[in-house]
């Protein structure tokens, strides 16, 4: 693949992707936004952020070794991250530091 291939190819999505963002605006105009529209915009993060805990934590077994504490633990951490400085991405980040040490060195 040369140059001006590689070019059309990131222009072609960058063209895709800010369509896709203009779109609904295009559509709506100046139109009131439906009320489920802003149901979901209110509350689907934290249906998806419930979905991602349960999921990470499917698999944590109690009855192993380590009792499922590093994962307890690093949820704590991330709480109460999030709770102190109110940035997510700390949170995140904090959250996967304390898990990596733990089942690293601690269990």
């Amino acid at each position: 693949m040369n140059n001006t291939q590689a070019l059309l190819i990131v222009a072609v999505a960058a063209a895709v992707t800010i369509a896709i963002r203009f779109l609904p605006f295009m559509i709506m105009g100046n139109r009131q936004t439906p009320a489920y529209i802003d149901y979901l915009g209110k509350y689907l993060s934290y249906a998806i952020m419930a979905m991602l805990v349960v999921y990470c934590l499917k698999g944590t077994s109690f009855a192993g070794p380590a009792h499922g504490i590093p994962e307890i633990v690093s949820v704590l951490s991330v709480v109460l991250l999030h709770i102190w400085k109110r940035n997510t991405l700390l949170s995140i980040i904090g959250g996967t530091a304390c898990y990596m040490i733990l089942i690293n060195f601690v269990f």
